[in-house]
């Protein structure tokens, strides 16, 4: 088992969600108190024969503003993923071993949480093994629940004796059709941490910087991982609720200094989720969604948030007046009820397209 020097601090962690842990992202949550930033779950077939695939996510990654990071891996296959992580462990602070998507696509391809049943685990514990034997950086690994619960300790303890050098446990069963069944059982997270001697990083039922507290308090964990709720609010970890419109902004600036770090799509999904954690039920966010949808570049996302969507909060734009008489459209149309009416309905058509 290799030891980070200095040790990673594991207490506030950004989780790896798919196509939602881009650079950008991760830098804007490390400005907010977020101790260690994981990258999505990367495919190691690709990462070893898609050149494209490969610059892609390495762009950036573990940079002055990008470090540590720990580098998210899947698969079954001991030689293809020790091989995969050779192309990525210069641009890693650690890699984990994702054992918890519970995805179709990890179903049909017998990896992620499909391989939590006790007859798969001397294939995980190969795979933990041979990365902890062959590369500099830590080995780690992301969990759920088995389905035969008390069981999940058990493997807990023989991952550590593989070679893991910490454990996250997001504390539910895998199930590819609902990803959040119920609320996460916390006291399976103290069980595990009972059992083994590594740390332990807990997943699961946080909304909020107090539920972060009462986790670690509950569990006994060395941390707390946090996913959805950071895409609401990167600040989560600094215990602040920021204005919808200047952290979208934040986030934009990033993603113009780091360009081609993240696609239109995933800025456009960030936004998204930004604004409605706090405006979701306003009735104007239908239009908003759908407009988001239809912007080409971070240029019309951020004319979208700096005009209209402070016009729609009944605030003044972020903009001087000239700038506003330049779009004759705009503000033609936020203006004009007969037109907004026409475009509300047009973009309450257009959303049932976006619905996830």
């Amino acid at each position: 088992m290799v030891v980070s020097n200095p040790p990673l601090d594991l207490s506030k962690i950004a989780a790896p969600m798919v196509n939602q842990s881009d650079l950008p992202f991760r830098i804007l949550v490390r400005r907010y108190n977020t101790s260690l930033v994981y990258t999505q779950m990367l495919l190691p077939d690709r990462l070893l024969n898609d050149q494209e695939y490969l610059e892609f996510h390495t762009r950036g990654l573990r940079d002055a503003q990008d470090s540590p990071v720990v580098v998210q891996l899947c698969g079954n296959d001991p030689e293809v993923i020790l091989g995969a992580a050779r192309k990525v462990v210069h641009k890693a602070d650690a890699i984990d071993l994702n054992l918890g998507c519970p995805q179709d696509a990890a179903r049909e391809g017998h990896y992620g949480g499909y391989l939590l049943d006790k007859k798969d685990w001397p294939v995980v514990e190969s795979i933990v093994s041979a990365l902890s034997k062959s590369l500099p950086v830590p080995i780690c690994a992301k969990l759920r629940l088995c389905q035969n619960t008390p069981a999940t300790p058990e493997l807990g303890a023989r991952l550590e004796t593989a070679g893991a050098s910490w454990l996250t446990l997001h504390a539910r069963h895998v199930s590819a059709r609902r990803r959040r069944q119920g609320a996460a059982d916390l006291a399976q997270v103290r069980a595990l941490k009972q059992r083994v001697r590594i740390p332990v990083v807990s997943n699961g039922n946080v909304r909020t910087w107090d539920d972060v507290v009462r986790n670690r308090a509950e569990t006994g964990a060395d941390g707390v991982m946090v996913g959805e709720a950071l895409l609401a609010n990167p600040c989560l970890f600094a215990n602040v609720t920021p204005d919808p419109v200047v952290i979208s902004l934040e986030y934009l600036d990033i993603c113009r200094k780091h360009p081609d770090a993240a696609t239109i799509q995933t800025i456009q999904t960030h936004v998204r989720h930004f604004v409605d954690h706090q405006c979701g039920r306003r009735p104007w966010f239908t239009k908003f969604r759908a407009t988001l949808c239809r912007c080409e570049s971070v240029d019309d996302i951020e004319r979208l948030l700096r005009v209209r969507v402070q016009r729609w909060r009944g605030l003044e734009p972020l903009v001087d007046g000239d700038e506003i008489e330049q779009d004759e459209d705009l503000r033609t149309e936020d203006e004009d009820p007969t037109r907004r009416e026409a475009t509300g309905l047009h973009d309450i058509f257009a959303a049932f397209e976006l619905i996830d």
